[in-house]
């Protein structure tokens, strides 16, 4: 069995005959879209996706800058600049 990563969920079936009516339940929780009971794909509320987007930017962010705190490092005078 899949693993389902949402509290609700709905068949494909539903989500053609009641698109708009999910799309006003979603409220900020993704609805895994199932097709013969198997997670198909994941319909995410534009606020939730633009949060997951911040957040794999922070944690791109953090990677980037323990990877260059370890160096290597340029000494430089202010007259330098």
């Amino acid at each position: 069995m899949d693993t389902v990563f949402a509290n609700t969920t709905v068949s494909v079936t539903e989500l053609k005959r009641n698109y708009a009516s999910i799309i006003k339940q979603s409220d900020e929780c993704p609805i895994a879209i199932l097709n013969h009971n198997r997670p198909e794909s994941y319909l995410l509320p534009a606020a939730y996706y633009e949060k997951l987007l911040a957040k794999l930017e922070d944690l791109e962010d953090t990677r980037l800058i323990l990877e260059r705190a370890k160096g290597p490092f340029v000494e430089l005078s202010l007259d330098d600049l």
